[in-house]
């Protein structure tokens, strides 16, 4: 095997789907850099899956992989997680898409895309980190729903002064509100710095008209916003970095949360979520490999089966033939040669296989 043949066991691979969007009267796909600088600074490689159609049936070819981040884009598809049950009408759901025309074109091919990966994650404990959409989409992928909107469904059952404003358009990079952290989480150890005194509050950015309403079973809360919305979440028994263990989601933006005019983040702990993701990437990466890099029994060719059996039956006849004290016939002499070509091949084979084990050990 060519080493450049196989750089993926150098560096780990983050699958991420970019988001589609109109530039000059033609689609574009595209995944924001903040992302992207983030994967790379910690030591892996984002592989972008664009948003085309029928990719969902394809995500085979993007093997090996060692995480998955989901990020931005539009409204999951309602239909996914019992919307009948949110209880808008009509002229709400109007409302709702007028209000928020960016999000609410519904994505069917991502949808696919992401659920495929989410559920593909969950099955073979490949490291997740969700970020917005993304967390909403590992909520779905387990059973939980969404409110299809925070403002008609969550804020306006609430007294004015629990409201949140969960999506600012004239504000929208520098508008933030308050979370509570929930203690003994990831979200506190990586945060704890900026925790004040008897308080276990910090504020987050806020870019979604949509959120966690009934969190599936297997995930504990990690902060709420004072409006009772889920701001993060995570599978305590599938967080480990450094054992390859990470699945989790945030529905705020830590990437994102920069000073006005700066890429300095508004916290220490706001790139600990990716950076902790990626320890993950790699500890799983170096799991995969070391499981397939085990030498596994030579399977032989049918060919290469027929010089067996030959083999075998020659040295037989050779064992009789010098027993007996007598000659050799040609033909069984051309036998033992074909069988003493076969040994040589299964010894080449066998050097071969060593030596690819070696380098993967190296390598990995």
């Amino acid at each position: 095997m060519a080493f450049n043949n196989d750089l993926s066991v150098i560096l780990p691979r983050v699958l991420i789907v970019s988001r589609r969007s109109v530039r000059k009267n033609k689609f574009v796909d595209f995944v924001g850099e903040y992302h992207l600088d983030l994967i790379v600074s910690y030591g892996a490689v984002p592989v972008i899956v664009p948003r085309v159609n029928g990719v969902h049936m394809l995500l085979d070819s993007f093997e090996p992989i060692h995480g998955v981040l989901l990020c931005e884009g539009e409204d999951i598809d309602p239909s996914l997680y019992e919307a009948e049950t949110s209880g808008l009408s009509p002229e709400e759901l109007e409302e709702i898409r007028w209000l928020h025309a960016s999000d609410t074109a519904i994505d069917i091919e991502k949808d696919s895309i992401e659920l495929r990966l989410a559920k593909l994650c969950l099955e073979r404990n490949i490291p997740y980190l969700g970020i917005c959409r993304g967390s909403q989409v590992l909520n779905v992928a387990c059973g939980g729903t969404l409110y299809q909107d925070i403002g008609k469904e969550l804020s306006r059952k609430l007294p004015e002064n629990q409201r949140v404003v969960h999506m600012d358009y004239d504000n929208y990079d520098g508008h933030r509100h308050f979370v509570e952290v929930m203690e003994n989480t990831p979200l506190q150890c990586w945060f704890k710095d900026s925790l004040e005194e008897g308080k276990m509050e910090i504020l987050v950015n806020s870019y979604h008209h949509q959120g966690v309403k009934r969190l599936a079973q297997r995930f504990v809360a990690m902060a709420f916003a004072p409006d009772g919305l889920i701001e993060g979440f995570y599978d305590p028994d599938a967080y480990n970095p450094e054992e390859g263990k990470f699945i989790m989601g945030l529905q705020f933006h830590p990437e994102r949360m920069r000073r006005p005019d700066s890429d300095e983040f508004d916290y220490p702990g706001c790139p600990s979520a990716y950076q902790e993701f990626v320890k993950a990437v790699i500890a799983y990466q170096k799991k995969l490999n070391s499981s397939t890099s085990l030498a596994k029994p030579l399977k032989l060719s049918q060919e290469m089966e027929k010089k067996r059996k030959i083999i075998v039956r020659s040295f037989s006849l050779a064992k009789n033939l010098y027993t007996a004290g007598g000659g050799m016939h040609p033909s069984k002499e051309s036998e033992l040669q074909a069988g003493e070509e076969f040994l040589e091949s299964i010894h080449s084979c066998a050097c071969s296989q060593t030596q690819l084990l070696v380098c993967n050990k190296r390598i990995g």
